[in-house]
């Protein structure tokens, strides 16, 4: 063998790393990160559901305020001062239900408005949405129902 791989051989020897030990160490770093990757994105996903959450109840704060100072709902959210998009990057949906045609309020498994004072939702990951929940455009919106008594997943509700 010549001198110079005789060298190398003796040097990784020194090092104590075998090819052996190199491929293990390679294969339980690629299992730690299957694991690790999809928990932080689920992990990103729950966290822009909770942003989702609080900006529609801070934007329900804001609706109120419209109507104790005004006697009605405004009717777009552009009436508001600061209006954001979603997480996702899509405006908040809002619909007063004074003087809305019943096709376009937001409608549950069993039909029924979500709201009688209005409607408020983000169209969610997908950007998607239809009018009934049960669709399947709207399962992962974030919605406002019972009049404010739920703010969450249209899939939970």
């Amino acid at each position: 063998m010549p001198r110079i791989m005789i060298r190398h051989r003796r040097a990784l020897r020194a090092l104590g790393v075998t090819l052996l030990e190199l491929m293990i160490a390679v294969t339980v770093v690629g299992l730690l990160m299957g694991v690790a990757v999809p928990s932080y994105h689920a992990y990103l996903d729950r966290t822009k559901i909770a942003v989702a959450k609080k900006d529609i109840l801070e934007i329900s704060y804001k609706l109120e305020r419209a109507l104790y100072s005004t006697n009605a709902y405004p009717r777009t959210l552009a009436e508001l001062p600061e209006t954001r998009l979603d997480p996702w990057g899509n405006p908040y949906q809002y619909l007063s239900m004074e003087g809305a045609k019943v096709g376009d309020k937001r409608k549950d498994k069993s039909l029924h408005p979500l709201n009688s004072d209005y409607d408020l939702y983000s169209m969610g990951p997908d950007g998607r949405s239809q009018t009934p929940l049960t669709a399947r455009a709207s399962r992962d919106d974030i919605i406002r129902a019972n009049n404010g008594g739920f703010i969450g997943v249209a899939e939970d509700y």
